[in-house]
């Protein structure tokens, strides 16, 4: 599955392309291949028990001796959680920066990986050398630390990915690189990846410093418990959140077990800081004033089996709201989840909390830079040619508009889908072909087996059920013995649907004689014509599509 030619330089992406997650890209220039992210993408809700999409490894398995690297932009589950489902499939080094390292160590924990991983740790200024191809790093503001664009130099041309990134000049961690990132810019760049997330969003984005002084004003005012919900991947905010209930002298209780694993690694890592007695177990609450506990959860997207859905829904075993109590979302809706988040506000609220969000007060900042910023990116590494990802089509095709603003002349910008080859040297860029980029499923410890048959399936139960027709017949008499039986699921009150059911068994019951006495004694056939018969008469009546099961049993 070799699609690039000897001589030209390769750019795809298996992810991240069109929508919002699973980021995986490509750059290849012969027989060396530099991969950059492995994320997944959460299930939107027509992925009836799906728990996470990946993207096809197809062509990096079948190129494994290719693939020098995966280099890790930051840590984030859209750029790092696929790494374990590719690992079981090739085994190639992993190159972080040291709190996305921590990560990715957990994870391939949970997946027995990490014993024959290959990890190394980057720095903005060490430099990994390959044959024809090198790789460089500069910081960039995220809302997450360690945070690096990556520089692939390659004989045509540096290659630049700005991984995910703001330019906040007041910002809680490291400020990015800009002079680094200029003397990238001034070396020549042949093709700029960029960030597209908030390419529709006109000027600036907040910056971390005043999310602190709305954080630590609320602190101020609420006189009872402070439930604080954020992200658990957002580790600078629960900081902000940690560093005010330490100047306020309230206990912090963590819940949520991928908080807790974040706020541990945070604390290892030299990110947090929190003196002893600070942190105190869910069920202390009750041992300290209302005004003197600050409980950090997950849930701030509505998830259902968070702990703040928990504690909304009075199915949390050591926190129940209280009329005193402030509840605090730091973070905006993820597109899908505001029905939820709503429902979870509303069920506080009717609790007597006081629930906080993103359009009463400056409580979020989103990690990702707004037009002016992806603006100045552009200014700073002047590329030859441009390709927006990281975003939904449209947001990519915005990012092409600021970059003809910038400069870029809109044929040498290309918005790509995922699988589309582009090859690149220093005078054209063509798309060539495409590689494998369909969405692969994750289903419990099910990889790629859930098909759209499965799915249209799932969809058909979720929405009209199940009907199950069980009848027994004797192949020598070519007669029926017994039923048939219906059962039903999700689709009928059986007990009021008395006439419909009588009604459902007749059906059944002649459309199986008939095929009897005409000598068809084929399983498959005889429940094909029960199906002809039942499914448009049941849609006649009930206008409802539900998955219709002839169940067939050969008495002997």
């Amino acid at each position: 599955m070799n699609v690039v030619s000897t001589n030209n330089l390769a750019i795809f992406a298996l992810g991240g392309l069109g929508e919002i997650g699973k980021n995986t890209y490509v750059i290849q220039y012969q027989d060396e291949i530099i991969l950059i992210d492995a994320g997944v993408k959460f299930p939107e809700e027509e992925l009836f028990g799906i728990d996470y999409v990946i993207p096809d490894y197809s062509y990096l398995i079948e190129n494994e001796e290719k693939i020098k690297g995966l280099f890790i932009t930051h840590g984030h589950e859209d750029h790092i959680g696929g790494i374990p489902f590719l690992l079981k499939e090739i085994n190639v080094p992993i190159y972080a920066g040291k709190l996305a390292l921590e990560l990715i160590k957990e994870k391939l924990k949970e997946h027995g990986l990490l014993n024959n991983a290959k990890l190394y740790e980057i720095e903005e200024d060490r430099i990994f050398s390959f044959n024809s191809l090198s790789v460089d790093f500069f910081r960039t503001t995220h809302s997450i630390p360690d945070s690096f664009g990556i520089v692939v130099k390659t004989p045509h041309g540096n290659i630049v990915h700005t991984g995910d990134f703001k330019f906040d000049l007041t910002p809680l961690g490291k400020p990015s690189n800009i002079s680094k990132i200029a003397s990238v810019g001034n070396d020549g760049v042949l093709c700029l990846l960029s960030d597209s997330t908030n390419s529709e969003i006109p000027g600036f984005s907040l910056s971390e410093k005043k999310i602190s002084q709305t954080i630590h004003s609320l602190f101020n005012e609420c006189t009872g418990r402070i439930i604080f919900a954020t992200f658990a991947s957002n580790m600078y905010r629960f900081k902000q959140a940690i560093e005010a209930a330490i100047i306020h002298k309230r206990k912090i209780v963590v819940l949520g077990r991928s908080l807790v694993k974040a706020v541990r690694i945070g604390q290892e890592l030299g990110y947090l800081t929190i003196p002893n007695g600070m942190l105190i177990d869910a069920s202390e609450i009750n041992n300290y004033p209302e005004d003197r506990i600050l409980v950090l959860c997950t849930g701030s997207q509505g998830e259902p089996f968070a702990a703040l859905s928990r504690i909304a829904n009075k199915r949390h075993p050591q926190l129940t709201i209280r009329s005193e109590d402030t509840v605090i979302f730091s973070s905006s809706p993820i597109p899908g989840n505001t029905i939820s988040i709503n429902r979870i506000i509303d069920q506080l609220s009717r609790s007597g909390a006081t629930v906080i969000h993103h359009k009463l007060k400056d409580i979020h900042t989103s990690g990702h830079g707004a037009q002016e910023e992806l603006k100045l990116m552009l200014r700073l590494i002047n590329p030859h040619f441009f390709i927006p990802i990281h975003g939904e089509f449209r947001m990519l095709r915005q990012h092409v508009e600021l970059a003809h603003e910038c400069g870029v002349p809109k044929d040498r910008s290309f918005i790509l889908d995922n699988g589309d080859v582009i090859e690149i040297n220093q005078n054209n860029a063509v798309i060539t072909g495409t590689v494998p980029a369909n969405p692969v499923y994750v289903d419990g410890d099910g990889i790629g087996d859930i098909g759209s048959v499965v799915l249209n399936d799932r969809k058909k139960l979720s929405e009209s059920g199940i009907l199950i027709a069980i009848i027994s017949i004797d192949n020598k008499s070519k007669s029926i013995v017994s039923g048939p039986e219906i059962i039903t699921r999700g689709f009928v009150f059986m007990r009021e649907s008395e006439v419909l059911l009588s009604n459902i068994r007749e059906i059944v019951k002649s459309s199986t004689e008939r095929s009897l006495k005409s000598g068809n004694t084929k399983w498959g056939d005889i429940k094909k014509d029960i199906l002809d018969q039942l499914e448009p008469f049941v849609y006649k009546e009930t206008g409802r599509r539900p998955i219709i099961l002839p169940v067939i049993m050969d008495v002997k």
